[in-house]
């Protein structure tokens, strides 16, 4: 599992939501989160953020916002060097499998429909770490 001081940046355009997604995050002991409203937002702040001691280590991100969705700030993270092994977990309603396929070849550690369980979000966070940290 993540360690519970990782840098994580939650992007979600309903406050309820982000609040949500915080309060799990939380509830599992992270206490280093950041929250944007939409993908604009995030990316701007994954670059002004895009320092040794203050780079976001785990974004969990909406899949439908306003100005850019999260899939697109998915490619856009992906296209990165430096970003290539940053785990990013797409939130979403849709669970079409065209989406999730989608989602899967743009380089998502993991997908999350909504609404979701503790434990389902917990295991999911899980099974990103593992990915992106196989010994």
């Amino acid at each position: 599992m993540f360690p519970l001081d990782t840098r994580i940046l939650v992007i979600d355009d309903m406050p309820s939501i982000r609040d949500l997604v915080k309060n799990q995050l939380k509830g599992m002991g992270f206490k280093n989160i950041q929250e944007a409203s939409d993908g604009e937002e995030a990316l701007r702040m994954l670059i002004q953020l895009n320092t040794p001691n203050n780079s976001i280590q785990l974004v969990i991100s909406d899949w439908n916002m306003p100005n850019m969705k999260g899939i697109d700030l998915l490619k856009h993270v992906r296209a990165q060097a430096e970003w290539t092994n940053l785990p990013f977990v797409l939130l979403t309603s849709e669970a079409e499998r065209d989406q999730v396929t989608e989602a899967v070849l743009a380089g998502a550690s993991q997908y999350i429909v909504k609404p979701f369980s503790a434990k389902i979000f917990e295991d999911k966070l899980k099974t990103a770490f593992q990915k992106h940290n196989k010994a």
